[in-house]
């Protein structure tokens, strides 16, 4: 759930890798090891059609797997934890496996356990937990609670690769400019044209979720040109002096 200015960054979690554990059920008897070997077979890029049941459309498209971990076997019950790429269908890889295993598999149970950088075992709370949390702070001024359930944006794009820019450039992405060169203090390695990143300021803060224009290697050797476009502005502008007004006036 994001709150208030957060909200624009969820488009930023849709894209984000997921983890599931999933029950899958054979359909017939299959030898442990070739069990095993089969499942170890659908980690990496696999082919996948969404099912019929499906609110996107049905061609034929290439989905990665990062990992398969078979947490139990019992019968023909198999417990797996899977962390995939967006988009990728559970029961589609479990009715894929009980082909190429012979005896034909659907998935029994689906739970989603990670979005990105949030984890079900780390990030989860109740509402009752929330209310509670805002009830000491409002009438105890208590903190500790609601600042370990309500988390800063920031921690929303730990996934991104990201852009740290100078304090001089701040106030000129507010105002949805383009990042130029010389704005940028680090950039992170790995991003290409077209990525999503996230820019920040060099205390942490999230200025805004920007488009790619290069490569993470051109950037760190221009000394000129624009390297960044946003596409969703969080901080308001003012937050930093605007010297991008004073440099023009100059």
């Amino acid at each position: 759930m994001a709150l208030e200015k957060a909200t624009k960054i969820t488009s930023a979690l849709m894209g984000a890798g997921k983890e599931y554990v999933c029950l899958m059920r054979l359909h017939g008897p299959v030898p442990e090891d070739v069990l095993l070997k089969t499942i170890q077979e659908f980690v990496g890029p696999v082919y996948q059609r969404p099912p019929l049941r499906s609110s996107v459309k049905r061609a034929l498209r290439i989905r990665r797997i990062y990992y398969i971990r078979v947490l139990e076997i019992e019968s023909k019950d198999v417990l797996m934890q899977v962390g995939c790429e967006r988009g990728t269908y559970m029961r589609k890889l479990c009715h894929d496996i009980g082909e190429v295993l012979g005896v034909g598999a659907h998935m029994q149970e689906l739970r989603r356990t990670r979005v990105g950088p949030f984890r079900e075992d780390e990030s989860l709370v109740t509402l009752q937990d929330l209310l509670d949390a805002y009830v000491l702070w409002r009438d105890e001024g208590y903190e500790k609670c609601i600042r370990k359930f309500i988390l800063p944006v920031e921690k929303a794009v730990e996934h991104l690769p990201k852009i740290v820019i100078r304090d001089s450039a701040v106030d000129a992405i507010c105002h949805g400019a383009a990042l130029a060169a010389p704005g940028v203090l680090r950039v992170e390695s790995g991003i290409k044209k077209g990525n999503l990143v996230a820019i920040f300021t060099q205390k942490g803060e999230l200025v805004a979720l920007a488009k790619a224009l290069v490569r993470s290697e051109q950037i760190v050797v221009m000394d000129k040109g624009l390297v960044a476009k946003p596409t969703r502005v969080m901080m308001n502008p003012g937050t930093y002096p605007p010297f991008w007004r004073e440099k023009k006036k100059t």
